[in-house]
């Protein structure tokens, strides 16, 4: 097994504190968004070996094991991180497996360079992502029944958002949903910004539910999707619960410290809260407009005490284990891969002692025991 070198990701949404204080180290000042664990192109991790990608090149099956090769391919199937956000980051939705493969090759097709601020789809893969509290963590994710929604807006008492009250009052939910999100993303923008703007301001008046929306039209004044939030769940989540993020759901997250697990992938379609490109008729294609429980996954306790984060994908698999010093070792023997990361105490893993923030590479079969006192997520597939 490999102890791994990885990349901070420096995204202005990110914490200047979080990550810092998690691995024990002075804040430089500058916003840490993303510590990335995998061999994901975008900041492959580093062994002693080599890269982490040059690693599984050299010995696929060696290393991923022939039954995940089988399945996925000779590369990593999912990507574990730490996220740290201080802010708002963009509202987005993920494609599905067949969506992003006729994306791709669509944009292949026409010569769009994949680090092109256009692009919409990076690679020929889908995203669905799991997100864990390390903190309080806020976030927004999935459509709200239209009929909460309509007395939402029509709550603030702003004239110009009657029509969406009207269309999510009279439509069929996902008739009207699609009708709103779209009129918010496609509206004059001088009107929109007006609109928002009016929106904020009530918001801050009202307070109570209102006041995330007031928060996030600080961040992003003028920004349609602010008015797009506010289609969406208010989630708020405790050290330990989850959320899972399924293709075509909206979402954001707000702010918190997290680990987030998902399959090695780039593609995001924004409606709103960025600067950056938003395919508004690509982004309608994606959406699935239907309203969903936000519901927040909590862990199931196996036998052995490891604490899994039950997920309907086989690119990965999410769970936790909380040890304590004097208790037998735990093995954790696997015939796939694993990403091993410490968030709490001290672990010892083999021979290696990892701290808060330290992660390891396991190879497909590696004989791995684990022991000490403190906090180990344990990333690997399903299958």
């Amino acid at each position: 097994m490999d102890l791994l070198t990885n990349t901070i990701r420096p995204y202005a949404w990110g914490s200047t504190t979080a990550i810092a204080e998690l691995i024990g180290e002075t804040p430089t000042g500058e916003p840490q968004a993303e510590l990335w664990m995998g061999a994901h192109p975008g900041a492959p991790s580093s062994t002693p070996r080599g890269s982490l990608p040059d690693v599984i090149a050299a010995d696929p099956e060696r290393e991923l094991g022939a039954r995940t090769v089988a399945r996925f391919g000779p590369r990593l199937p999912f990507l574990l991180k730490l996220l740290a956000a201080a802010r708002p980051l963009s509202l987005q939705v993920h494609p599905d497996l067949v969506r992003a493969r006729e994306g791709y090759e669509a944009e292949q097709r026409l010569g769009i360079a994949v680090d092109a601020p256009q692009r919409n789809y990076k690679d020929a893969n889908h995203k669905p992502e799991l997100i864990c509290a390390l903190t309080d963590f806020e976030g927004l994710c999935g459509f709200r029944p239209a009929a909460e929604t309509a007395d939402l807006f029509e709550g603030l008492g702003v004239p110009d958002l009657a029509p969406h009250v009207e269309t999510l009052r009279t439509l069929p939910e996902g008739e009207a949903l699609r009708r709103v999100l779209t009129a918010v993303l496609t509206g004059d923008a001088d009107e929109t910004a007006r609109t928002v703007a009016a929106t904020a301001a009530a918001c801050e008046r009202l307070d109570g539910r209102y006041e995330v929306f007031a928060r996030i039209a600080r961040h992003f004044p003028g920004d349609p999707g602010v008015l797009a939030s506010m289609l969406l769940h208010h989630v708020r989540l405790a050290p330990g619960d989850a959320l899972y993020l399924s293709a075509g759901v909206p979402h954001a997250y707000l702010r918190g410290l997290g680990v987030e697990l998902m399959s090695t992938s780039d593609n995001v379609l924004r409606c709103g809260l960025t600067p950056k490109h938003v395919d508004v008729p690509e982004l309608l294609r994606v959406v699935r407009f239907e309203s969903c429980g936000a519901d927040v996954l909590r862990p199931r306790t196996l036998p052995d005490g490891e604490e899994l984060y039950e997920t309907p994908v086989d690119e990965f698999r999410l769970s936790r284990h909380r040890l304590t010093d004097g208790a037998p070792a735990v093995d954790l023997t696997r015939p796939a891969p694993q990403v091993l990361l410490c968030t709490e105490g001290g672990v010892r893993v083999g021979e290696l002692k990892l701290a808060p923030g330290a992660s390891v590479f396991v190879p497909a079969g590696e004989r791995t025991e684990v022991s000490g006192s403190g906090t180990l997520f344990r990333a690997t597939v399903s299958c």
